[in-house]
């Protein structure tokens, strides 16, 4: 893949917001191709760079555009579209967050996110997986992450917050309505999100399969985030606990957070388990070419009340054999599409196939 960004647009100081492709290329001096490999799975034999863009097969813009908007630098990633166009390239951006920002349209333009709603019908806009370690490679034997024998009783698992007060509900929904106010007179660019109170959605949706007789429930509900660690994650005992747990689980409880996606589905995916997927009308990547349904257990959010019923449907189509070669469809799925590497080869693909 023939590469070309502007490398003049990079801000060292706001590096969580650089495209993600990118990064494992934008590094400090003698960072081997042997540590990017390891560290984000991608190799530089696969990738080059050059100084002009019409020499490139794919043009990238190298922030966000969370970035250029809230550093009053738009003019300079439109500038690079539009030269882009007249090359005849298409143009890969990230619309970062929770929320993302609003996106001017341009035909040769393909904005990435993990947020937003596909009801609001955004041309150019697509779903990408969010970046995660393979924390099953790091920590499990991959001989036998898929070994678990079928019940007839599904188990379903879910480690994270849940909070079915009142009073946080409230809270939440006053925030969105503000924001969402704030958007509408100009003073936010942030997108204006649905108003709902997703901690309460969680603990609604975790009653639901609590008072069903037909599951086997593996719960740890907590009252916040990580259960409120920020330093050494990885290392901390709480994540230890959320692997452990979606290990423990033939299904994952996965809905929305704050912004209109889901960290946990991807982490299901990665841990060859399967989703039991609430959609909230937001993006999955590679829709165009993955049968999502046949990957998870499908609930649109306005079937929500019927959610057992459509577990049980389709885990009474399983056996133990298909249970485990599930686990593996998933779990091969997430190493080979959404991965760093494996979903912007995927993008070239379909880009290529969509220009012959």
């Amino acid at each position: 893949m023939v590469i070309y960004y502007p490398k003049e647009h990079y801000n060292k100081n706001h590096r969580g917001q650089l495209f993600p492709l990118l990064k494992p290329f934008i590094k400090n001096a003698g960072f081997t191709d042997t540590q990017r490999i390891e560290v984000y799975g991608v190799s530089e034999k696969d990738y080059s760079f050059v100084e002009e863009l019409q020499n490139a097969e794919i043009v990238i813009l190298t922030m966000s555009w969370n970035y250029y908007t809230k550093t009053g630098q738009l003019q300079m990633a439109i500038d690079l579209i539009k030269k882009a166009a007249i090359a005849n390239k298409t143009v890969w951006s990230y619309n970062s967050g929770d929320f993302g920002v609003k996106v001017p349209y341009f035909a040769n333009l393909k904005v990435f996110r993990f947020s937003g709603y596909q009801a609001n019908k955004q041309k150019g806009h697509y779903g990408m997986p969010v970046t995660i370690n393979d924390y099953l490679k790091d920590n499990h034997s991959l001989e036998n992450y898929y070994k678990k024998k079928y019940n007839p009783l599904p188990k379903v698992g879910f480690c994270g917050q849940a909070d079915a007060s009142k009073l946080i509900a409230a809270k939440e929904i006053a925030r969105t309505i503000f924001r969402n106010i704030k958007n509408k007179l100009g003073m936010r660019p942030e997108e204006p999100q649905e108003v709902i109170s997703t901690t309460n959605l969680r603990a609604n949706l975790l009653r639901q399969l609590e008072e069903a007789e037909d599951i086997q429930d593996n719960f740890i509900k907590r009252k916040k985030y990580r259960a409120g660690v920020v330093s050494n994650k990885s290392q901390h005992q709480s994540t230890r606990e959320f692997y452990d747990n979606i290990l423990e689980s033939d299904y994952v409880l996965c809905v929305r957070g704050g912004g209109n996606f889901s960290v946990r589905f991807y982490e299901t995916l990665m841990m060859g388990r399967i989703p039991l997927y609430i959609h909230t009308n937001g993006f999955l990547p590679l829709e165009e070419e993955i049968d999502w349904k046949q990957h998870l257990v499908w609930v649109d959010y306005k079937d929500r009340a019927h959610m057992l019923e459509k577990l049980m449907t389709f885990h009474q189509n399983l056996n133990e054999n298909k249970l485990q070669n599930h686990f593996k469809r998933n779990r091969k799925l997430w190493e080979n599409k959404l991965r760093l590497d494996g979903f912007f080869k995927s993008q070239f693909t379909n880009l290529i196939i969509d220009k012959n």
